[in-house]
């Protein structure tokens, strides 16, 4: 937890040259910290991006402005700055002003100074390129001032005059360049903090810095410090909350790799607020620093992310809305545009409205077609017809079809409640693949074919029949690495019997939705194109482990669609139809209203 007496804003380049007083601000590096270590493709990288800002902002194509990573210090007894993170930044601005110190001096500024408390100060104030060997800190430094030379070789003075003037533009709410100035507390272990932000490999997040900014104006509006309390805690219950996968994944996709999930409330606040962000760096603390630098308090606002947090929690906690509105987000990726315009629909109509529009919404995804527009025998006449038709080929059609019918076969009895584990199917990454074996699709490497001979084998080990057991010990003799060369039959052989004896020997391929289902990739890997029966073997035990297998995924191999139960370890073309035919009927009555919608 960042401190909540450290100090945080955006500061333009041009404030970091002078301190409070006006006079030349003068930063220290401790002897913690390692010396200037940025190479030359680093030093291009920033000029480049500095100049695409500059470019930008000119033809009017960005209204903001250039946000470099933060700069956390802490100030000492002397007035100086101890830098704590940003040094590499820091240092490479400084060589960038030495380099142009003519148009420094022509714009009226001077430079800052950077002492350190085991190097040569000296040099980075008179750099002296000939000397770039006798140390690893004087080589980067001067590969620093190349790498500025190189950039601006054949750029006109003009060039570096605009450059320098919009880096050191001292308007603060102009176009210009700015760091986030992260100010310790003077009692705060700079030590501690360094750890953090290097060597633990845990750079402030956006999320930390929007934090502070909203404790820093509750401590302000409030002097009792009861507000600061009460953000923080309810900060900590919204965190802790979205650390839950359950509630994360009807969310999102997958993982941010943020420690903060709180940073996807604090991206929706800024959009609904019309923030456009466009990918900019620290756009929502951009965002939120200027709505707290403003007039409004830190209560007003803080109430406005909580709301869209309560009304993300109500569609979880809502078990139609949470399995309607996850397959929304499951098939759009949860993208923030997304999620903002339906927060918008939640509050422009009433509960009965909403979910009728988002039936209407899935129905568009996928029918591309309008629902309010087809009647009753229309809908089911389109929907089988998608289902008869729809195969392999079009694996994404396929896979939304599928999530959708696990989903509505969830919320047709409104007694159940069963929920669908979205952290598991985005987690261990469910895709569509054959209930039974493919004919045209036969392992063709050796080690590719023995694994496949073994999945069946351990199968047939248990089977009690005199052919099974027969097949069974073909096998056996084919994987036996002693047995006499030819002695035994072929891979192929063995293959047409196996089909053959599941009823797996098509003529032709069979990739329609009747022998399509939702497999996990770690069963897709291991069990690729194996026969029904050992699907159904992995599926169960996975299911009885307590492992996540989608319910109709599970009700697939105990042939629970099945009209007439014949032997349960075949898949046959009846088997297949009767399971079509119940994905048309559910789906049906889902965009009919009649599967648990909230009325």
């Amino acid at each position: 937890m960042q401190s909540e007496s450290a100090a945080i804003e955006l500061r333009s380049i041009n404030r970091l040259l002078v301190d409070e007083g006006g006079s030349p601000a003068r930063y220290w590096i401790p002897a913690y910290q390692r010396g200037y270590r940025w190479d030359r493709l680093q030093v291009t990288q920033l000029l480049d991006d500095v100049w695409d800002f500059i470019q930008a902002s000119e033809e009017k194509r960005r209204t903001s402005f250039y946000c470099l990573q933060p700069l956390v210090v802490r100030k000492l007894e002397d007035g100086r700055y101890e830098v704590v993170d940003g040094q590499q930044r820091l240092t490479t601005i400084f060589i960038l002003l030495s380099h142009r110190n003519e148009i420094l001096t022509l714009l009226g500024k001077q430079r800052f100074s950077i002492d350190y408390e085991t190097r040569d100060r000296a040099f980075l104030d008179e750099i002296d390129l000939d000397r770039s060997n006798e140390n690893v800190d004087f080589y980067h430094i001067c590969e620093a001032w190349r790498a500025i030379e190189e950039w601006l070789a054949g750029r006109d003075r003009m060039h570096s005059l605009k450059l320098l003037q919009h880096l050191l533009n001292d308007d603060e709410a102009g176009r210009n360049v700015k760091v986030i100035w992260y100010e310790l507390a003077p009692n705060d272990d700079p030590v501690a903090a360094f750890t953090r932000l290097n060597i633990g490999k845990i750079p402030l997040k956006e999320a930390e810095l929007v934090r502070a900014l909203f404790l820093r104006r509750a401590a302000q509006d409030d002097t009792t410090g009861n507000l600061s309390l009460r953000i923080a805690y309810e900060w900590d219950q919204i965190e802790k909350r979205l650390q839950n996968n359950s509630v994360w994944y009807f969310l999102q996709n997958a993982d941010l790799y943020d420690a903060n999930r709180i940073g996807l409330v604090f991206r929706l606040a800024a959009r609904v607020e019309g923030h456009a962000l466009n990918g900019e760096d620290y756009a929502v603390f951009s965002h939120f620093s200027d709505l707290l630098s403003a007039e409004q308090s830190a209560e007003i606002e803080w109430r406005k992310v909580k709301d869209i947090f309560m009304a993300l929690e109500e569609w979880y906690e809502d078990r139609y809305l949470f399995h309607v509105l996850g397959f929304v987000l499951n098939q759009t990726g949860g993208g923030l545009s997304t999620i903002a315009e339906l927060l918008a629909d939640s509050q422009a109509f009433s509960k009965h409205g909403f979910s009728q529009g988002l039936r209407n919404r899935v129905y568009r995804m996928v029918l591309g077609s309008n629902l309010s527009a087809a009647s009753p025998d229309e809908l089911e006449e389109e929907i089988t017809n998608l289902c008869r038709t729809v195969d392999y080929a079009n694996a994404p059609k396929v896979r939304s079809l599928l999530l959708l019918f696990n989903l509505a076969t969830l919320l047709e009895d409104p007694r159940s409640n069963i929920r669908f584990q979205f952290d598991s199917f985005k987690r261990e990454s469910w895709d569509i693949e054959h209930i039974r074996s493919v004919s045209d699709e036969r392992p063709s490497r050796p080690r590719e074919q023995d694994d496949w001979l073994r999945h069946c084998l351990m199968f047939l080990r248990t089977a009690k029949e005199e052919d099974e057991q027969a097949l069974a010990g073909s096998i056996e003799a084919y994987l036996d690495p002693d047995s006499e060369p030819g002695s035994q039959a072929s891979f192929e052989e063995i293959d047409g019997k196996i089909l053959s004896f599941f009823n797996e020997a098509m003529d032709g391929p069979d990739h329609d939705l009747a022998n399509l289902t939702l497999l996990d990739a770690r069963t897709n890997r291991g069990y690729r194109n194996a026969v029904f029966a050992v699907k159904r073997s992995v599926l169960l035990e996975n299911d009885r482990s307590g492992i996540f297998v989608p319910l109709c995924t599970r009700n697939v191999f105990l042939k629970c669609y099945s009209r007439t139960v014949g032997n349960v370890m075949f898949w046959t073309d009846q088997d297949g139809q009767d399971y079509l035919d119940a994905i048309s009927r559910t789906l049906t009555r889902f965009f009919l209203g009649q599967a648990g919608a909230s009325r």
